[in-house]
């Protein structure tokens, strides 16, 4: 037991070597930038967690073959358009709650059968229930669709040419665009991974809500990360890293959110906030998580301000939440699928 402990603890804290992380971090942090500055130009910063959300499509395949993470990206920010879409929906119909809950769960389970089939990088459905979950929590009517349509489908298309063009300085030509990857069957293996996903989404997000009642899925992408990774020992791995990491990276928001800065500052901060997320995210989870705590917070602060005590406490809260329940699932999953295996 001891020792297995000790390698949990060595796994939360180990650092990879520096993998030209910087060309990743660069092209994501002006994927994120240029669209924020954009909607700040023209004074409509409220949108501007459907351009973050889209320019998420910027962070898939970061070490796959270009042809391939274009693919992956095009992919990806379709499903973000789409998980916002819904997320509007369920606002716009007035949802309860726990219905919202119910529905995000729905669509984490179906991110996490096509990522496992398409064969995406990041494997998880996390961004996907942060934009449902989030698009979900604010309010809406059905004139925001066309925002989101807009915006995010823009956001979408910018980054996937930052990517291209990226290539192309690189390689100093128009880089040609051969798969190597091919869709994979649904099998056993991705259908326990998307019920796992189904399962400790809902719970954790029905955890969040009654306990805590605002900002929810916060819950949701804690239980995500808990539950993501090939086994038990790097689901657990994760799930710490991501509670250190938050509440660090928590710190850190309170220490920006108290010098009022304006928008520009903000949107400056976090451009940087998530380079320093690109260039750890593949090396250690708890360091990146120390960037995107307050990357996060700033993105819903920008597009739904709040109360700062409330953002701070209810993130620390809710991620909490998350990992534990989230880490109980993926200990039930582990349990039942030995004992199936164990059957004659």
């Amino acid at each position: 037991m001891n020792t297995s402990r000790g390698r949990i603890w060595t796994g939360v804290v180990r650092v990879a070597p520096y993998d030209r992380d910087h060309t990743v971090a660069i092209r994501a942090a002006i994927s994120v930038g240029v669209p924020l500055l954009v909607l700040w130009s023209i004074g409509r910063l409220d949108l501007s967690i459907y351009a973050s959300f889209g320019a998420f499509a910027a962070l898939y395949g970061r070490t796959d073959a270009i042809g391939d993470r274009v693919r992956m990206q095009v992919a990806a920010g379709a499903v973000m358009v789409t998980a916002m879409l819904i997320g509007t929906a369920v606002s716009a119909s007035g949802l309860p709650a726990l219905g919202a809950i119910a529905v995000v769960a729905a669509v984490a389970s179906a991110a996490t059968l096509l990522a496992y089939a398409t064969q995406w990088h990041p494997p998880s459905a996390l961004f996907v229930v942060f934009s449902a979950g989030a698009t979900a929590s604010i309010p809406a009517d059905t004139s925001r669709f066309g925002d989101v349509l807009i915006v995010g489908l823009a956001a979408v298309v910018f980054s996937v040419l930052v990517t291209l063009a990226s290539e192309t300085v690189s390689q100093r030509g128009l880089p040609s665009l051969p798969r190597t990857k091919n869709r994979l069957s649904v099998g056993t293996v991705a259908t326990e991974m998307a019920v796992t996903v189904a399962v400790a989404t809902l719970l954790a997000g029905a955890a969040g809500y009654l306990l805590l009642d605002s900002h929810w899925y916060w819950a949701m992408v804690g239980a995500v990360a808990a539950v993501s990774g090939p086994h038990v020992k790097a689901r657990v791995i994760r799930g710490l890293q991501r509670l250190i990491g938050t509440v660090i990276g928590v710190l850190v928001a309170a220490g920006i959110l108290s010098l009022g800065l304006p928008p520009l500052a903000v949107i400056l901060t976090a451009v940087a906030l998530q380079a320093g997320a690109e260039l750890f995210v593949g090396r250690n989870y708890a360091i990146a998580m120390i960037f995107i705590t307050p990357l996060a917070l700033l993105m819903v602060q920008l597009a739904a301000p709040t109360t700062v005590t409330v953002l701070l406490t209810d993130r620390l809260a809710e991620t909490l939440i998350g990992i534990v329940v989230g880490t109980v699932v993926a200990l039930a999953s582990a349990l039942v699928r030995r004992r199936i295996r164990r059957q004659p």
